[in-house]
Order: structure tokens, then C-alpha cells, then sequence
């Protein structure tokens, strides 16, 4: 194998067989560890509730048969949104299924076009800048997860709304969200009993408190927008396009309360998957120095005032970024559900089941990656890694559902890797291996602690 032979830390798998009582209190403490190893190797596994039936697939023509070729046939299940319903309401893109999602998509699509990159990437390097200045002067072991939160922040505020997030609102937005992160709001009862709409769902107090503070905040951004639009003194940033864009079937625009939805699950699904890629990205980098001088001498490359054109100099990196999805994939789960009686592997699933498609499992699949838990951003030129980006990774989901931000995702998070390794070396802390767990995204337990030594200093 080319590059390196280190492999970075995964979670220890549970027993084959379990309770449920035992699956859901391994679950509430990680996604991850709750799942039996035989994942890594199975095409399919069936897990049996008293209330539901779960499938787990891995085989690559059914995920296709489900994203790709009768998406409609398999909505999002309601159960894992059960958690996250505090924060994105109901009208979110996230949560939404058939014509309601159809139409949001339409309208919000447009936004993320491929020339629309190039519109935000001014944005985006100024908020490289600024991550960069915050580490400066960080001396001792730090944790670089805050640090990864706050750029991606940082970033989808400049994007979004052309405010930094030293704004007062911005800041409070981003104060209140990493205390609503810490209330782990993904898990509900609902995800695993089947409850009456009218019944209560049970959340915590402080993540209703937390969520309400946020949307509160999120329409004060959106009415200060309109407000500017309607005066025709708005900027051409992200928000503008999306609040000015009009549903081409039905001529229609967001409402305040849908646009607050989507602003929710914009900041929640931008900013915290970008700040998981970006943090176990930086740690790759820190436990594999060769890798990261390639990725420093690409980030000088890439100059102190880079144009968009200036993306294609970050090749390498790219492909340490894509690595680095496929091992810490931010979403480690999705979840489907059945809305017809289907045949999967000569078994039947019946109406209601839940799909589960796994990128976690997936890209660690050892029936079709050639050393799946190894780091190696050189794998992407062989033959395995070229056919196993086809048939076997899907960070960003695919089909018509693919996440709406994976071409912006693919710009920053290759551009901050190289921006932080062209100015500061990166090193590993040994009494502090970092051991993923997965709640609302992949993160690390403890934090993911590195010592920073700023280039040309030495």
C-alpha cells in the first residue's frame, strides 16, 4: 500500500447479539459502538424491535435501488428526525419528504449551482484567514474541535448572510448552538417506540430552551434581510439568492417560517459536519507528517491572496479531505423507510421498515476497500479506490437527495486543511488518542488534541 501504515482509531464494535434494552443504552452513548462488527463485512443485516424492523445495507445495487433509482419510494424516516425537530421545525428540506421537499429543493438548489461556488469563495478564504489568526499564540496541547467549530461557523455566516461571526448575532447563534450540541438532541424516545403525533416528544428542557433561542435569533437575520432585499440594499450572498429565489412550478417563495427552517438546517448540517471533517482531517494530518508537508507545500501553492482558479492546486489535498470523509464520514448513518412492500436479498421487507444506509460501515467495507482502515489519500488513483468511489462511498449521501452543500464542502474543507498546514506544523498528542463517537455527527469523545508550532519559527 502506498503512503502510510498508521491506523487511525475506530470504535469498538458490541457483541453480535444483544438486547434491546442494551442496544438502546449503548446507543445513547454512541452511535457507532453500538453496532456489531459483522457490519464491516455483511451486504445485509436485519435488526428486529417489538416495534419496527431495521435494515441495515450494504450491498451497492440495493443503496442504488433506494437514492438513486426509486428515491421517492423511500422517504427519510421520521424516527431519526424525532430528536432534531426542536431546533429545524417541520418545513426544514432536512425532514421534509414528497412534493414539500420536491419544491424546497427547486428553490433552494440554485443557490449551491456550480457559479455560485465561485461567488462564496472570497467568503470562504477570509474565513480561512481568520482561522488561522485565532490559533496564533496557542501554546501547550489544545483541542482543535472548538477551534474546527468556530471556523465553520465562521463560514457559513459569510456565505449565508456576509457577516462574520464576531457580529453580535452571529456569535450568540453560535454560543447557543454548542449548547444545544451538548444536549445530544439526535436521541428521543420517538426514534424508537412509534408515538401518536399528539403525543409529547420529551425533550429536555434546556434543548427546547437552546432551540427556541436560535430560531429567535435566525428570524431576526431573516426580517433584517427582507427588509434589505425589499429596500434593494441586500448583498449577493447565499441568503439573498434563496429568499429572492421563486419555486419555477408554482412561482412561489419561502415563507418567514420556512426560511428560518432552512437557515436551521443550513447552519446545523454546514457548520457541524464541516467542523467533523475539519478536525479529524487536521488530526490525520498531525499523526501522518509526510502527508501533511505535501498538503503545506500545496496550501503555499496556493498563495496568500488565491483566486478560485487557484483550487486546482490543492489536488493532493483534495484527495487527503476525501480520505478523510471516507474514514470519518460526518453523518454516519441515514435512515430510509419503506413505503411499499420491498424484496431485498431474498428476504421481505415489509411496509415500515427502516433502511439504514451506513457511510461509516460502508467506507470501511473490507469486501471492497484494499485496507479499509488504513489512511491512504493515494488509494483514490488505484483501480480499488476508483471503483469503490462509484460503489461504496456516499459521505454526501446520492441520487436527488445528495446534500445540497457538497460542492461548497469540497471547497472549504481542502482550502482550510491547506491554509492551517501552510502556517502552522501539527502534531499529535500522545497520552491523547482521540476515539470516535458518533451522536449528531462523528466526533471525537474526548477532543481531538494537537500541539501547533507556527511554521518558520523553528
Amino acid at each position: 500500500m502506498k503512503g502510510s501504515k498508521m491506523i487511525p482509531p475506530k470504535p469498538t464494535a458490541r457483541a453480535d447479539k444483544t438486547s434491546l434494552r442494551n442496544y438502546v443504552k449503548l446507543f445513547r452513548k454512541d452511535i457507532l459502538s453500538a453496532q456489531p462488527a459483522k457490519l464491516y463485512r455483511a451486504w445485509m443485516a436485519e435488526f428486529r424491535t417489538p416495534f419496527f424492523r431495521s435494515y441495515l445495507v450494504n450491498q451497492p445495487d440495493l443503496i442504488k435501488r433506494v437514492l438513486n433509482e426509486r428515491p421517492m419510494d423511500f422517504p427519510k424516516s421520521s424516527r431519526i428526525a424525532e430528536g432534531l425537530r426542536p431546533l429545524l421545525g417541520d418545513g426544514s428540506v432536512f425532514l421534509t419528504n414528497g412534493e414539500a421537499w420536491k419544491r424546497q429543493r427547486r428553490i433552494i438548489d440554485p443557490a449551491f449551482e456550480g457559479g455560485r461556488l465561485r461567488d462564496t469563495f472570497d467568503a470562504m478564504v477570509a474565513s480561512g484567514r481568520s482561522a488561522v489568526a485565532r490559533l496564533e499564540g496557542q501554546t501547550g496541547p489544545i483541542d482543535m474541535e472548538p477551534h474546527t467549530s468556530h471556523a465553520a461557523a465562521d463560514v457559513i455566516f459569510r456565505t449565508l448572510f456576509s457577516i462574520p461571526i464576531e457580529h453580535e448575532i452571529a456569535r450568540d447563534v453560535f454560543a447557543q448552538f454548542q449548547d444545544h450540541q451538548r444536549e445530544q438532541p439526535i436521541l428521543n424516545i420517538a426514534a424508537f417506540v412509534p408515538l401518536p403525533k399528539w403525543m409529547p416528544r420529551f425533550h429536555r428542557k434546556r434543548t427546547k430552551q437552546t432551540a427556541k433561542v436560535i430560531r429567535a435569533l435566525i428570524r431576526k437575520l431573516t426580517d433584517d434581510r427582507m427588509v434589505e432585499i425589499n429596500a434593494g440594499t441586500a448583498p449577493d450572498d447565499l441568503a439573498t439568492k434563496i429568499m429572492t429565489t421563486a419555486d419555477p412550478e408554482t412561482g412561489q417563495t419561502f415563507t418567514a417560517e420556512e426560511m428560518v427552517d432552512q437557515v436551521a438546517i443550513f447552519f446545523l448540517a454546514g457548520h457541524e459536519t464541516s467542523a467533523s471533517a475539519l478536525a479529524w482531517g487536521l488530526w490525520l494530518l498531525a499523526a501522518n507528517p509526510d502527508v501533511q508537508e505535501k498538503v503545506a507545500a500545496e496550501g503555499a501553492a496556493f498563495g496568500d491572496d488565491p483566486q478560485f482558479s487557484d483550487l486546482s492546486k490543492l489536488r493532493y489535498t483534495k484527495d487527503v479531505f476525501r480520505e478523510t470523509l471516507r474514514l470519518y464520514p460526518p453523518v454516519p448513518m441515514m435512515v430510509r423507510e419503506t413505503t411499499c412492500p420491498e424484496r431485498f436479498r431474498a428476504r421481505d421487507v415489509p411496509v415500515g421498515s427502516q433502511i439504514v444506509l451506513s457511510p461509516w460501515h460502508l467506507q470501511r467495507h473490507e469486501r471492497f476497500w484494499d485496507n479499509p482502515d488504513a489512511f491512504d489519500p493515494d488509494r483514490f488513483k488505484t483501480d480499488n479506490g476508483k471503483q469503490c468511489l462509484r460503489d461504496a462511498y456516499i459521505p454526501f449521501s446520492s441520487g436527488p437527495r445528495v446534500c445540497t452543500g457538497a460542492g461548497f464542502a469540497m471547497v472549504e474543507g481542502p482550502m482550510l486543511l491547506a491554509m492551517i498546514a501552510q502556517a502552522y506544523k501539527l502534531r499529535v498528542v500522545a497520552n491523547k488518542m482521540p476515539v470516535p463517537v458518533a451522536h449528531l455527527t462523528v466526533r471525537s469523545q474526548d477532543g481531538i488534541w494537537l500541539e501547533l508550532e507556527k511554521r518558520g519559527t523553528s
